[in-house]
This record gives C-alpha cells, structure tokens and sequence, in this order.
C-alpha cells in the first residue's frame, strides 16, 4: 500500500463514496478512500432490517445526544444517535427515503450566498446519479429524473393497500398526489405520495452497494483502507499558509499510520465525524479546542455549531384490518429473523430437526418468501415500512419551503426498535406495551415531522482522545417557533387519520397515560395544544438528518474549501447552508457528486464525460 496518493477521502457514505468512486475516474489519479468500518453485512441489503444495524457496534457509531427541550420521555433522558460505520456509511443503516427537498430550500443556499448551489444548479447532479425504475404507483415528473445512474431508486412492491389509503386520505385534506422529487413539490397546496426509495430489485442501493462495490472498488488507482479510525488531518508546519499534507489514523491492530496527499485532503465523515475531525486537528473555535488540551491551529468559530435535525413525534394508532402485524414481518426477513430469543424457532438450526409440526410448517413458509424476495425482489420485507409522505406548508412562516412533513408506517413496529432503538419509555407511552405491541397486534404510526426547524445544537469535544465520542447537543425545542410547527403537523395528522378511506377506520389516537390524566384527556376525544405540547417534548425523536455542523459560509465556502487551510475541504452534510425540508440522504449524495465535479475542474482532471 502507497504512503501518497493525490486525494484522501475520509469516511466512505453518502458522499465519500461518490467523491471517491468519481475522482478515481481518471486513470492517473492516485486516490485513497478511509473507512472506519469494513465492508456491510449480508442482511443490509434486507430493507426491512434496518433496526438490526442499529446498536450494533460493528455498523453504527451509536451515538447518543443531549436533546435539549425534548426526550424527556426516552431512557435516560437521552436522544439516540445511530451513525454508519462501514462503507456506505448512513446510507447502509438509513430508511431509505430518496427525497431531495424542495426547490426554495436550494434556492434559499444561493441567496445566503452559497453561490453554485441554487436549485437549477443542483438539480442535474441528483439526476446524475439516479436510476429510477417506474412505477404506475407513483407520480412521476420524468425532466427532473435520471435513469441509467448507479443509484437505484424505487417504489415498494407490492405496495402495501394502507399506504395507498394514507395518500387518499391526504387528499381528502387538500394535500394533492403527485412527485415530490420534481416540480409538483413546490406546489402551494404539497404533495402527497408513496415513498420513491434507495432501493433496487427490493434490496438496499446504499452508495456503497451502487457506487463502489464491483469493479470500482477493484481499480489499480483506488485504495480503500478500511477499519481505519482517522485521529487528525496533518497540517504544514507554521502559521503562514497552512496546509493539509496527509491524515493521520489508527489501523485495525491498533497502530498509527499516516499517508499523505499530494493534493487535497476531503472530508465526508458527516455532521458529527467531519467537525469532530476538524477539531481534532486544532481547527475551530479556540477556546474548546484549548480546552480539551489540544493546540489550535486555526480559530474557526463555526466548527461544530449549527447543528440542525429532523425531529418527529409518533402518532401511534391500533389498526386493526388495516396495519402490518410485525410478525408477518419477521416471517417473510426468513428462518433466521424467527430464531430465539426473539422467535419461535430454536436459536441453534441444529435443534430444527425436533420442531413440531406447526414450527416446521412456519420454517418452510419463512423460507419459502425469503427465497422469492431474494429472487425477485417483491417481498413485505421490500421496503423499511416507512412507505409514504406528504409535504406541504403550516403557513407558520418559512414561505420559501414547505416546512411540514408527516410520514405514514403501516406497522406499530415492537419493542426493540420503539424501545431499544427509538428509546421510547413504553412503559410510560402506552398503557400495556406488551400487549399493544403484540406480535400479532395490527397498529399503524404517523411521523409528525416540522422540517425547517429554527433550533440550532452543536458538537463538542468531550476529550483529546480520537476514540471518546463528541459531546452532541441537539437543543430542540429552544426556539419556541418549532413547537408551535409541532403542534400544527401533529394536528394535521391527526385530520388525515380522521379522513381514512373506506369502511374501516383507525382506533383512536394512543394518548400516553399520565399525560392524559394531567390533561384530562378522554379517549377518542380532541386533544388540547397543552396534550400535544406535552407529547411532542416527551416522544419525539430523531429523523437521523444531522446537518450544518460545517456550513458553508462559516467553515466552507462555495467550491468546499475549508476557509484558512489550503488543500483540505469537507463534503457531506455538514456543509448545508441549512437543513432541507425533507429526508437528507440525496442531498448527501448530490453534495458528493458536486463536490467531484468542482475538484475536477480545479484540477484538470480526466473523467468520462457521461460519467
């Protein structure tokens, strides 16, 4: 393995992975791609398991944050935080919304003086990419799409009956069906539509499993470093006209390594890796690099402030004739999804053999539609279950945009991912958990989500030590201008699920206990904004759409340069102006490609042309 190439990469996800597959391209450039995790497990490629990545130490960083004026009815009064780590990075643990944003919140980046970053400017990168399959599910603006790209990208199949209700229901609200990645999006009235997934064939397309895996990753001029935790950028010597020369990292037996570049040095660890990174390196505001004992280098106020996210509040209703039992789930993820202590088979498939009838009956059925999603892709296990969307605007401000959105699951989910993953307190959310969250039981959520939130968090570091997690401050709620939105999508959720179609309807809202005691609240009856208030800063959780902790304009300017060090720059989603009104991993991919594009063109560099 060389010492020097011409572009370091670091952190191989929804960026990484497209600068590094873009800029090794050219033929004679030398560029190395650092990973702190290793290639995916088998089971990424299932949609459906997406919780089983989470908590697990060798895929997610799993982070957990401060979350400000919010969490107060999660464990520990603490907001999960799950990050990838491997290759593809959070595009191999996310669920799989492919949503670009509106075109004013691209606008809006070039008006603050993002210059290059309007919407017209972006748009072709995200077509670039993509590889819609079609779908007569789905509205589709066919100028604003691509086919062909490496990313796939599509709808669920089958499409699950309540996801189609939950789009009608929308409509019977005012909210039109339509293509919410192309211009029906800036319509006044929103949009309303099943999801348009990272998926292809019904399997994940991570950027990994689209851009890198096959022969890219098998190119003489690509090195890909895996199970490398990179401690700090390498910096020149002397305060004149600083300089990234290399990157410094810990290699999988625990040694040091340095390589250099002879060119730049690039960012793409994410909102919480990149600043981290920075600052480790002594750059960003002084007093906190100082204070953690580590010299700074460059004083850079706005390294790791910013912090913006997507917070939603659950609206869980029983659903009976109209949800998705989680065990019909986990009998179509295969045998090994129904192992114990989880499931009904025996942990060891040795012990299969003594199984009764009935359990040998469930195995064959197990394996049977395990066998078809595997061969054809159409599966219940096709999709996260995070299966359809609206958008449109409260009118509580932020015009450019439509600052609401509300996600449909046809699934109650269960334990390990509302109470493990999500860490909601089940016993305080739901009057018997166990028994509402039953394998068999039929429930549906509604994701009230505000997405143009004013409150800003920050990263810190908790300690000079590369392998000490930063300090997350999320600070939601601070700005009382997001619970007021809050309050607005909660009600609008709760006006789709009252307008359902047919004949049969959804249970009423689950209202958790004490909070309906304090609020003297009646089952089946209108919540108060207090009852709604109360249940938004207790149950809300993350969207997992961290961004702005490098933005361009403080720490970046518009061609990614990190403002005072030459040859190095960030490119993934710490660099957003600000947050997009929508789910962020497309936006992460197109930042990727832009970012090639623009260190292409400053160096000249020899790439196909309809690469």
């Amino acid at each position: 393995m060389s010492d020097s190439y011409d572009f370091i990469v670091v952190g191989g996800g929804s960026a990484g992975a497209v600068i590094a597959t873009r800029l090794s391209e050219d033929p004679t450039c030398r560029v190395a791609l650092v990973e702190a995790g290793g290639a995916p497990p088998d089971h990424e490629l299932m949609p459906a398991a997406v919780a089983s990545l989470q908590l697990d130490p060798q895929v997610d960083w799993m982070y957990t944050a401060d979350p400000g004026n919010a969490g107060l009815g999660l464990t520990g009064n603490r907001m999960p935080v799950p990050r990838g780590k491997m290759l593809g990075g959070s595009s191999g643990l996310n669920y799989m919304a492919y949503v670009r944003g509106h075109p004013g919140d691209f606008n809006a980046w070039a008006e603050g003086g993002a210059t290059g970053w309007s919407y017209d400017d972006v748009l072709p990168y995200f077509i670039k990419s993509e590889d819609l399959t079609p779908s007569n599910e789905i509205s589709i603006d066919s100028e604003a799409h691509g086919t062909g790209g490496p990313l796939g990208v599509s709808v669920r199949s089958p499409v699950i009956p309540a996801s189609r209700d939950f789009v009608k229901a929308a409509g019977s609200t005012g909210i039109p069906t339509g293509d919410y990645n192309g211009r029906d999006r800036g319509g006044p009235s929103g949009v309303a539509s099943l999801f348009q997934t990272t998926t292809r064939k019904g399997m994940r397309s991570s950027t990994y499993r689209a851009f890198l895996a096959g022969p890219v990753e098998s190119r003489a001029n690509l090195t890909i470093i895996t199970h490398a935790h990179v401690t700090r950028v390498l910096l020149s010597d002397g305060d004149e006209n600083l300089t990234a020369t290399g990157i410094e990292y810990r290699d999988s037996d625990g040694a040091l390594q340095q390589i250099s570049a002879a060119r730049d040095v690039i960012l793409s660890a994410g909102a919480v890796g990149s600043p981290q990174i920075l600052m480790l390196s002594g750059i960003g505001p002084r007093r906190e690099i100082e204070a953690v004992d580590i010299e700074c280098r460059h004083d850079l106020a706005g390294v790791g402030k910013n912090l913006k996210d997507h917070l939603h509040c659950p609206l869980f209703f029983p659903a009976a004739g109209i949800g998705v039992p989680i065990a019909e789930v986990g009998v179509s993820a295969g045998p090994d999804a129904l192992r114990a202590p989880a499931g009904p088979l025996p942990a060891d498939p040795a012990d299969d053999a003594s199984m009764s009838p009935e359990l040998a009956g469930l195995k064959a059925e197990a394996e049977r539609r395990v066998g078809q999603w595997m061969e054809t892709g159409e599966s219940l296990v096709s999709s996260s279950l995070y299966d359809a969307v609206v958008f449109y605007s409260t009118g509580l401000g932020d015009l450019h945009s439509h600052d609401a959105q509300i996600g449909y699951v046809p699934c109650g989910y269960d334990a390990g991912l509302l109470g493990d993953r999500l860490r909601i307190d089940l016993s305080t959310f739901f009057e018997n958990s166990e028994k509402t969250l039953a394998a068999d039981q039929e429930n549906m959520l509604l994701l009230a989500n505000p997405v143009l939130p004013h409150s800003k968090g920050e990263i810190v570091l908790a300690s000079s030590d590369p392998a000490d997690a930063p300090i997350i401050r999320m600070n939601y709620f601070t700005d009382p201008h997001d619970l007021k939105v809050m309050v607005a999508v909660m009600r609008k959720g709760l006006e789709i699920a009252a307008n359902w179609p047919g004949d049969i309807k959804p249970g009423p809202l689950n209202v958790p206990p004490a909070l309906a005691k304090k609020h003297r609240y009646v089952e089946g009856g209108t919540p108060s904004d207090a009852l709604l208030e109360n249940m938004a800063l207790h149950y809300s959780v993350t969207v997992y759409h961290l961004c702005s902790t490098c933005r361009m304009g403080d720490v970046v300017d518009s061609e990614l340069r990190v403002s005072g060090v030459g040859n190095l720059r960030v490119a993934d989603a710490s660099i957003m102006p600000d947050i997009i009104s929508g789910n962020t991993n497309a936006a992460s991919i197109m930042i990727g490609e832009k970012a090639a594009d623009i260190i292409s063109a400053e160096y000249k560099l020899q790439r196909p042309a309809a690469a």
